[in-house]
């Protein structure tokens, strides 16, 4: 049993985490986007601004995994944080999921009525891009979503629920707790 009187972690040392290269989509992209949301598949863009969900999570979300009532769709993959995570419909993207909810597929975004796969989909988003004149790649509605919240004074322990991530402040991780109607009123500060 030894005192410690020396902090050795700091004698480790590791690579810096290289920036990321992906770019949110500006704010006259997205209004670009709002112009063509007639186009096919650029409702599904607007979602996944909208909402954070990673394009595989998007992609499995089950008819029932929405809940118009409670303004809600519950979905997630990837970490503990992020699985059967709760996310509040924005207001401006509830009609996009209400009228793919009518489409009757077995998941919300659905192709010919079957689920529609990641591949399958990667090659729609091209076709948006393309005809908007735009480069971005559907992970980037992430970066977006985020951003936008950070922007938009959203509290950071939001931020991170919505996101999927773990708070690494324990204080937020353990001890901080948001409602539904808190996560509601986060997701609505974006305009």
């Amino acid at each position: 049993m030894d005192i410690i009187n020396r902090c050795f972690s700091n004698l480790l040392t590791s690579d810096p985490i290289p920036p990321t290269n992906r770019l949110p989509f500006s704010e006259s992209e997205i209004k670009k986007l709002w112009g063509h949301q007639q186009k096919p598949w650029v409702d599904t863009a607007l979602i996944l601004i909208y909402s954070g969900w990673r394009i595989s999570e998007l992609l499995n979300l089950k008819p029932e995994d929405i809940d118009l009532q409670a303004g809600t769709m519950k979905g997630g993959v990837k970490t503990k944080a992020g699985k059967n995570r709760i996310v509040p419909i924005h207001s401006k993207i509830r009609p996009f999921v209400e009228a793919r909810l009518t489409q009757g597929g077995p998941c919300l975004i659905s192709y010919n009525g079957k689920a529609c796969y990641p591949a399958q989909y990667r090659s729609f988003w091209a076709d948006i891009m393309k005809d908007l004149g735009m480069h971005h790649t559907p992970h980037e509605c992430r970066h977006t979503f985020e951003t936008r919240l950070d922007s938009a004074g959203a509290n950071r322990r939001c931020i991170d629920l919505l996101m999927g991530h773990v708070s690494k402040d324990t204080g937020n991780r353990i001890y901080n707790h948001k409602t539904l109607d808190e996560l509601k009123a986060a997701i609505e500060l974006i305009k």
